[in-house]
């Protein structure tokens, strides 16, 4: 539908809706950029709280997969009319926690009535116009590093079937209000040849891969075994909580995928599940690869890395 759309033509927009990428960056200055990314949805988990966390922590992703720092924040609140306003302020609370770790200042903001709750914000961070983390830049032999588990969608599923093991709401939940601050600061540092970035969001692993090797010429070749599951995924997917996001994303696309060996089928499935507040998915140059890791692992972000850039060939995505 966007490709309909009558096209603007602004020489400081640096990354625009065309793009693909996490969030719009506009130049304001030879030194810096903002950078402008809009985030909401309904609850995916029981507690007011948690749910206004994880709505804060999904909306700044997107400001860190672009290498930039949030500055500021409007709130974005659908509340139905007759609905306990002791619940929206605590989704309210939860969502200016996250605020307030990350220093980005709450600003303002707009609610409607809707039957169904939904809530998230606006977020505008600054960057410096030469070094944005665009997902459109990947190199071949460069490495793919990844900086957190999957399962955040399965397990979503499995929580509003009332059929989630507590170890495995912990361990989403963990997930989902974990800023990935400090992985963009480390990645975006200067000490490490990091090309490409993007955080793995509503597409799914494939499909935010799908997104850098499409945008940057490339194919991508990711090892299934080396990627990092949130306990309990699997478990959702062979007990059947598929959510409708998944099978969207598979339909979508694996007709760019090929598999290189008897990958299992749950192991397929859960590399198209639909994250919240997911980690970054990062393109480095291989010799920086084994010290980004360590970078990020010390710093408490648990990245691995899961595969590798390859020239432009059929298939786009390789997994093996």
């Amino acid at each position: 539908m966007l490709g309909k759309l009558a096209r603007q033509h602004d020489p400081n927009v640096l990354v625009g809706f065309d793009k693909a990428d996490d969030a719009g960056v506009y130049k304001i200055s030879a030194t810096q950029a903002l950078v402008q990314t809009v985030d909401f949805f309904t609850p995916i988990v029981d507690d007011p709280f948690t749910f206004g966390q994880i709505a804060a922590t999904n909306a700044l992703s997107d400001v860190y997969a672009m290498g930039g720092k949030p500055l500021s924040a409007l709130a974005m609140v659908c509340f139905p009319d007759q609905g306990d306003l002791n619940i929206l302020e605590r989704i309210l609370a939860g969502g200016l926690s996250k605020m307030m770790e990350a220093n980005c200042t709450v600003v303002g903001g707009h609610s409607v009535r809707d039957p169904e709750i939904k809530f998230g914000y606006a977020v505008t961070g600054m960057i410096h116009p030469d070094r944005v983390l665009a997902n459109a830049n990947a190199k071949v032999q460069d490495a793919l590093v990844f900086t957190k588990g999957l399962g955040t969608g399965v397990i979503s599923t499995a929580i509003k079937r009332g059929l989630a093991k507590q170890a495995w709401i912990d361990a989403a939940t963990k997930s989902m209000t974990t800023l990935n601050a400090t992985a963009a600061e480390i990645a975006a540092s200067g000490k490490f040849e990091v090309h490409a970035a993007t955080d793995v969001t509503g597409f799914g692993l494939i499909g935010h891969a799908r997104e850098m090797a499409a945008g940057s010429g490339v194919s991508l070749r990711i090892n299934s075994t080396q990627v990092p599951l949130l306990e309990g995924a699997l478990e959702c997917v062979r007990a059947g909580f598929i959510p409708g996001g998944l099978k969207n994303n598979r339909e979508f696309a694996e007709c760019l995928v090929g598999y290189e060996a008897a990958v299992p089928e749950e192991i397929k499935a859960i590399l198209f599940d639909p994250q919240t507040a997911g980690g970054l998915l990062l393109s480095v140059a291989r010799r920086d690869s084994e010290a980004l890791v360590a970078a990020l692992q010390a710093a408490g972000v648990p990245a691995v890395e899961i595969g590798e850039v390859l020239p432009s060939s059929k298939p786009l995505i390789q997994i093996h």
